[in-house]
């Protein structure tokens, strides 16, 4: 096992990176670990991106509107946020793989109380629950990567992570239709249980304890409301901690009705959503492990801002769709995710060096939770935006283009004052 301690040394992310011939490769159980970690990243992105191509069968079959969809959704986010912000006090007191497994544990409870619902507030009800546990693994996973990856290697760890998300869209979503449209739209949560059982297992097998933390200096002195007040008040991690919302308002806006979106507003078949799902996650699988390597070698914050421009041009075209083949539709798709992705991957190996070792969990449960309640916001807020017409035509998409290409301007600002930050420090 890798010296976690040396492994979690922070570095200014505004450092030069290192020559390509100079990149520290990874360690067998570097690799074993980075492994898991994208394995959970899968289950836990799966569910919650499940219920956007399930969103135009779950709403006419619990005859539910597009404002208690958006609820529905952003149900999930609110009460991840809540349960980041009350576990971020002793999100550092404790080994991160017992933790990991207590919360994923309860997550595929609450997915399986998805897989049972049969009316808006029983759904409702398990949105929420699977929200308070599954919230929480996406800062325990970031914690971890952070303790056993260092600088050097995080770019790379971050597009491998996000690879986790592109085989979610590449096997899990086309899988998930499929089974939808074989059974009903209850049948993928009950498979996301069946194969997050398995993920459990591995990782209380094979992955090693993760507490190298522990003996950090001032770990365990203070109250857990101490702890969270002395990692909220530290200037960069408050920037650090509005990027993070910034970067979520994307996606949250535009995935819930999205599939809604493409099938009455574009005018593709319900049955070709697999297929837009399944090249999209292809190219994204693709490009996410070239985009760390980029990230690594040439530095996080040119691949950034590229990213943000692929991204405003390209949410502007696809909010505009009217009526397309389905060949042009994939194509914006695809660009738009991997400017989405050449955003995230950089800005999340950046993050990554902000706080001590000592902090790290707070941090990453802090920003986890501020990610989903502003996330949750956004779909909310995309949900009273839109409006979906007697024959299902999505109105008003545009204006939520708009939010999104706004938000990615003031990232990119945000971006560029926490790494001169790092600097200065």
């Amino acid at each position: 096992m890798p010296d976690q301690k040396s492994a979690a040394a922070v570095a200014a992310p505004g450092a030069a990176p290192p020559a390509a011939s100079a990149m520290q490769p990874f360690t067998p159980y570097q690799k074993l670990a980075a492994g898991l970690m994208a394995l959970l990243q899968f289950t836990v992105v799966l569910d919650f991106m499940i219920m956007s191509p399930l969103g135009v069968m779950i709403m006419p079959a619990l005859r539910m509107s597009a404002g208690e969809f958006g609820t529905a959704v952003s149900a999930y986010a609110f009460s991840a946020g809540i349960a980041g912000l009350l576990t971020a006090g002793f999100a550092d007191r404790f080994d991160r793989k017992r933790l990991l497994l207590f919360f994923f544990g309860g997550f595929l409870l609450g997915t399986l109380w998805c897989g049972l619902a049969t009316s808006f507030v029983s759904l409702l009800a398990a949105r929420i629950v699977t929200g308070l546990f599954g919230g929480v693994i996406g800062s325990i996973v970031m914690a971890i990567t952070a303790d056993l990856f260092p600088p050097s290697q995080r770019g790379r760890v971050m597009g491998l992570l996000q690879g986790g998300f592109a085989a979610s869209q590449v096997l899990g979503l086309p899988f998930s239709i499929y089974l939808a449209s074989r059974f009903d739209w209850h049948a993928p949560f009950i498979a996301i249980v069946l194969f997050g059982l398995v993920a459990a297992l591995v990782i209380a097998f094979k992955l090693q304890p993760v507490n190298a933390h522990l003996g950090g200096p001032g770990t365990g002195r203070h109250s857990a409301g101490r702890h969270l007040l002395q990692t909220v008040r530290v200037p960069r991690q408050q920037l650090a901690f509005a990027l993070t919302a910034l970067l979520t308002t994307g996606g949250f806006m535009l995935m819930p009705f999205a599939s809604a979106f493409v099938v009455h507003n574009v005018g593709i078949p319900l049955d070709h959503l697999p297929v837009i799902y399944l090249v999209t996650g292809l190219c994204t699988l693709v490009f996410s492990p070239l985009i760390g390597r980029m990230a690594d070698r040439f530095g996080a914050m040119p691949v950034f801002y590229a990213g943000c421009a692929i991204t405003i041009a390209t949410v502007a075209a696809y909010t505009h769709l009217g009526p397309s083949p389905l060949w042009l539709l994939i194509v914006v798709n695809v660009v738009m995710f991997v400017g989405i992705f050449s955003r995230m991957i950089p800005a999340q190996a950046t993050l990554a060096g902000v706080p001590s070792p000592e902090q790290r969990g707070s941090f990453n449960a802090i920003n986890s939770a501020l990610q989903q309640l502003a996330g949750g916001l956004a779909s909310l807020v995309a949900g009273h935006i839109v409006q979906i017409g007697p024959d299902g035509h999505v109105n008003d998409f545009p204006h939520v283009g708009y939010v999104v290409i706004a938000s990615t301007m003031v990232a990119a600002l945000l971006m560029r004052q926490l790494v001169r930050g790092g600097r200065a420090a």
